[in-house]
C-alpha cells in the first residue's frame, strides 16, 4: 500500500463528525473540477464492466461529484472530493495516489486529530449486534464477549451501525456492503483520542448494563478468528497446530510469495490429522503461486482436475478433507486463496460471509492537475468464479453461513472454529467433488 494509506486508516472519524465542505469557491477549483471531470470520463470508460456489474448509477455520480469538486477550497478539499468519488466506485482497492509534492497534503482539519480504538469488535448474529471480542478500555470496562450490543451513544444498535457504514463509505472504499459492515464493526470502531462512547449491553440472562468507554490505544485491525486454538506453533505468516478435537488447523494471516513453503512447515507436522481446517479470517491479501499453493493439498504423485489442473507439490502435501473459514475480513489475494478451494473442488468452505470482494487487477490514472494519480481496479480476478462473474464486488461465497453465538463468545469459544470441526466429523462429501480415498489418501 502506498504511503497515503498510513494517515487514512487514521482518519476514522465520530459518527457526527462528516460534515460537507462548504460551497466556497475554491482557490484552486479549477484544477480540482478538471480533475474531476477527467476521473468521471475516464472511469467510465476504464471500469465500466465493473460499474455496470455493481449497479453503480455513473450519471448520478458524475452529477454529485462536479458539484463537490466546484465547491473544493484548496488542496486538502481537492485531495477528499477525490477520496469521496472513488469510495462511489465500490472498489475496496481504490486508492489517491499523491505526487511527491503533495505528500504532505492532509485531510481537510475537521477529519484530523489522533485516533484511538474501543477496544472490542462487533458481529452480527440472528438480528442482534454481539461483542465478538473485548480487550483494552472495553474490557476494563467490564464488557465481554458475547454481551449483546442494545445502544451505541443513545440510538438502536441495528441504526447505529447503519450509520456508521454509511458515513464511511462517504469516503473511504468498499468493493460490497458486506466489507463495509465488517469495516465498521473492527476497523470502524476507532474514534477521537480520548472519545467516550455510551453503549448499553444486555448481559446473557437478559440483564441490561450501561458502561461507558473511553478511546484508547488499542488496536483495531481483526486478526481474524475470535478465538485461536491453543498451543500453536507460527511461521512468519502462518499459525498452526491441532484443535482441542485433533485436527489440523491453519490460520493464514497474509499470502507473501513464499506461502507454499511456509505451509510445507505447517502440513509437515499434521500428516496425520484425520481432517483440516484453513482459516483465512483476516488474511490482507499479498501475491503468491496458485498453483504450487493448491498443489500442496494434492496427494504426492495425483493431479487434480476438476475446474482446474493441479499437480501435487511440496514436501508434504495434505490429501485429507478439508474444511475452509472466511469472512469479509479476507482481502484481495486472500480470497482467490481462499475461493479457489471451493471453486474448484477441493474442500467446504464456512463463514459469517462472503470475503470482501475486492479482488481485481488495477491500473493507476495520473490527473490533468498533476497533484493526484487514481489507483482503482479495471478487471475482476479469479474470472471463472461466481458464474464467470470473478470475485470483484461479490467475494468467495461460502458453501454455509455460520453466525457467532452469545454463549460461545462468552464462554470463549470460536462458533465458526466448532462447526468446522462438526463438519469434519462427518463431512458433507456431496458437495465437494474431492473424495480422498479416491486419491489413495487414507
Amino acid at each position: 500500500m502506498r504511503a497515503i494509506v498510513a494517515w487514512l486508516f487514521l482518519a476514522f472519524v465520530g459518527p457526527t463528525a462528516l460534515a460537507r465542505p462548504s460551497a466556497v469557491v475554491a482557490r484552486d477549483g479549477a484544477e480540482c473540477v478538471k480533475d474531476v471531470a477527467f476521473a468521471l470520463d475516464q472511469l467510465q470508460e476504464k471500469c465500466g464492466a465493473l460499474i455496470e456489474q455493481k449497479g453503480i448509477d455513473w450519471k448520478a455520480v458524475r452529477a454529485e461529484m462536479t458539484a463537490a469538486a466546484k465547491a473544493a477550497r484548496d488542496d486538502s478539499d481537492h485531495l477528499f472530493v477525490l477520496l469521496r468519488l472513488l469510495a462511489r466506485l465500490r472498489d475496496g482497492h481504490a486508492e489517491v495516489v499523491p505526487a511527491e509534492s503533495m505528500q504532505q497534503v492532509q485531510l481537510p482539519e475537521r477529519l484530523r486529530g489522533e485516533k484511538a480504538g474501543l477496544g472490542l469488535f462487533f458481529c452480527q448474529s440472528g438480528g442482534k449486534l454481539l461483542v465478538k471480542n473485548s480487550w483494552s478500555s472495553a474490557a476494563a470496562a467490564g464488557i465481554t464477549p458475547g454481551m449483546e450490543v442494545v445502544k451505541v451513544e443513545g440510538h438502536p444498535a441495528a441504526k447505529w451501525l447503519a450509520a456508521r457504514v454509511a458515513e464511511l463509505r462517504d469516503w473511504r472504499s468498499y468493493s460490497t456492503d458486506h466489507q463495509a459492515t465488517f469495516a465498521a464493526c473492527h476497523w470502524g470502531l476507532e474514534f477521537a483520542k480520548g472519545q467516550r462512547v455510551e453503549l448499553e449491553l444486555k448481559d446473557l440472562k437478559g440483564k441490561k448494563v450501561a458502561r461507558t468507554v473511553t478511546c484508547e490505544k488499542a488496536n483495531q485491525v481483526p486478526d481474524g478468528p475470535a478465538f485461536l486454538p491453543e498451543g500453536l506453533a507460527t511461521t512468519k505468516d502462518l499459525k498452526y497446530g491441532r484443535t482441542a478435537a485433533g485436527f489440523g488447523y491453519v490460520h493464514l494471516r497474509r499470502c507473501p510469495s513464499d506461502l507454499p513453503e511456509q505451509i510445507d512447515v505447517a502440513l509437515a507436522t499434521l500428516q496425520d490429522a484425520k481432517g483440516l481446517i484453513l482459516d483465512f479470517r483476516g488474511n490482507s491479501g499479498g501475491s503468491f503461486d496458485h498453483e504450487a499453493f493448491m498443489g500442496r493439498f494434492v496427494p504426492r504423485g495425483k493431479t487434480l482436475d476438476f475446474a482446474k489442473r493441479y499437480a501435487s507439490a511440496g514436501a508434504n502435501p495434505y490429501g485429507g478433507p478439508i474444511v475452509v473459514i472466511i469472512d469479509a475480513t479476507v482481502r484481495s489475494a486472500g480470497e482467490t486463496a481462499a475461493a479457489i478451494f471451493r471453486e474448484d473442488g477441493r474442500a467446504y468452505t464456512i463463514g459469517e460471509s462472503p470475503t470482501a470482494g475486492m479482488s481485481a487487477s488495477k491500473e493507476t490514472l495520473p490527473l490533468p492537475s498533476g497533484k493526484f494519480s487514481l489507483y482503482f481496479a479495471v478487471a475482476s480476478n479469479l474470472g471463472r468464479a461466481n458464474g464467470g462473474k470473478g470475485l470483484e464486488g461479490i467475494g468467495a461465497l461460502p458453501h454455509e453461513t455460520v453466525a457467532f453465538t452469545a454463549k460461545e463468545l462468552a464462554a470463549g469459544v470460536d462458533t465458526l472454529i466448532a462447526r468446522a470441526e462438526a463438519l469434519l466429523q462427518k463431512y458433507p462429501q456431496s458437495k465437494v467433488p474431492y473424495e480422498p480415498a479416491k486419491f489413495g489418501w487414507e
